[in-house]
């Protein structure tokens, strides 16, 4: 019997909305320590396909840590430890294209964090030879997208990374009204913010994306579209809406007056500020990419905006950065804790070579996680999974091997019925509750992996 509207709705309702955002599956506290002589590098790459591998550079600094991040990253550098953490990246990646070859070819390229802007212009060049003399990456043909700050937005980085190939610059913003940027701890004053997206702008970069934050404390639907059109006036091809997660070991988890009300409570805001967003990007010619996503009509694809890939390989460098296989994915140790951060920077800085040649945390994926990260990693795009491509790679239908998990979603109304059979796709409902929907499709391991990890 078909479900209604207001069924559906009642059933969404019993689930809470926000439970993780999963950009990636399994998490790093997942992962665990790999023995050394079943983690060499030149083996897990030997039978890779290695023609369109995705690569990614971590710099785990910043100018100040936002109230709400639990990313890896540390406050500032002391005096040389850029430069130490540069020449550390060097011989990682003199490891790593020992184990790739000389036949490995990249199709598209980050610069993440933290913050990759907190390095000086010279630092963004050094940066930027790494991966194209150390790696062989060719940044003037493929997609790079480089991750600011308006503080760090200067006009000598920006030249820099314009004149080496940047396609994407992602600029966090979280609000255009000051107090609402002081109470999630982000430092920062809207006119500040205008002159970064003016210099950004000058530089000719073909795609501007601005992250903004919902469910900050006291944010209104009138605040919320304020820092809305303030971005809009802007044009940028592309928005970011992140609802805002107060975690352990953050500023705003160690003073949880800053979160409004009951987690009830602050669940019905976080949706509201969600469809409210959501309806006004749609309503000025904006395309829902995914949850958080969203593209201006007819803006350029760059390719390395929403990395959702479920095939290709990704080469990590720097110590917050993970690598994927097709029967491993791999990293250095994890933490949120700042002082931890600050022991495993150091520990990387001063890492000699021989020690990059192999991984040292990691997950093994086996036929179903492979299964689970295809369905998730498309699922959560709002154009949704081709049956027929996971088909294709795995010889058995979504239903076949999900059967239980989707008839969940559909009777929750999270399925968009009307894509037909051959297209599994999320309703509007479904996308809005993305972060309840992915970590449902966690496996049994990897859930209890993560409940046993210790946050430090």
């Amino acid at each position: 019997m078909a479900i209604t509207s207001t069924e559906a709705a009642a059933a969404a309702g019993t689930v809470r909305p926000y439970q993780q955002y999963v950009y990636a599956y399994p998490h790093k506290t997942a992962y665990r320590p790999l023995a050394r002589e079943r983690a060499s590098l030149r083996a897990l790459w030997a039978d890779e396909p290695k023609d369109a591998l995705s690569l990614y550079f971590h710099i785990p600094f910043c100018e100040v840590r936002c109230g709400f991040c639990n990313l890896f990253t540390r406050i500032g550098a002391p005096d040389g430890l850029t430069t130490a953490y540069l020449d550390a990246m060097q011989r990682q990646a003199g490891a790593v294209r020992e184990a790739l070859g000389e036949e490995a070819r990249y199709a598209n390229a980050a610069f993440g964090g933290g913050t990759p802007t907190f390095l000086e212009a010279a630092e963004l060049e050094r940066l930027c030879d790494l991966a194209e003399r150390g790696l062989g990456a060719d940044l003037a043909t493929i997609p790079l997208s480089v991750e600011a700050s308006p503080a760090t937005a200067t006009a000598d980085r920006l030249a820099v990374l314009a004149a080496r190939g940047t396609t994407r610059l992602s600029l966090g913003v979280q609000s255009f009204v000051d107090s609402e940027a002081r109470t999630a701890v982000r430092p920062q004053c809207r006119a500040d913010v205008e002159a970064a997206l003016a210099r950004i702008r000058d530089t000719g970069i073909p795609v501007l994306n601005i992250d903004l934050i919902y469910g900050i404390d006291g944010q209104t639907e009138q605040s919320w579209t304020r820092s809305l059109d303030a971005a809009l006036a802007w044009r940028p091809e592309e928005l970011y809406l992140y609802p805002l997660y107060v975690r352990p070991l953050t500023g705003l988890g160690r003073h949880r007056g800053s979160v409004p009300g009951g987690d009830a409570e602050w669940d019905e805001q976080r949706l509201r500020l969600y469809r409210h967003g959501r309806d006004h990007l749609l309503a000025r010619g904006y395309e829902q990419v995914s949850m958080r996503m969203f593209r201006r009509a007819g803006a350029p694809s760059t390719g390395g905006e929403d990395y959702a890939c479920q095939t290709d390989g990704m080469v990590g460098l720097g110590c917050g950065s993970r690598s994927y296989t097709s029967t491993l994915h791999y990293s250095f140790d994890y933490a949120v804790d700042m002082h931890r951060i600050r022991g495993i920077i150091d520990d990387y800085t001063a890492r000699p070579a021989d020690d990059f040649r192999h991984a040292d945390f990691g997950w093994e994926m086996d036929a179903d996680e492979s299964r689970r990260r295809h369905l998730l990693q498309s699922l959560l795009q709002a154009e949704g999974l081709p049956v027929a491509d996971y088909r294709t790679r795995f010889g058995t239908a979504p239903g076949d091997d999900f059967a239980a998990e989707l008839d969940r979603f559909r009777e929750r109304g999270w399925l968009d019925d009307r894509a037909g059979a051959e297209l599994l796709r999320l309703s509007p409902e479904g996308l809005a509750h993305s972060d309840a929907l992915g970590p449902e499709l966690f496996s049994a391991a990897v859930r209890e992996r993560m409940a046993a990890y210790e946050p430090k």
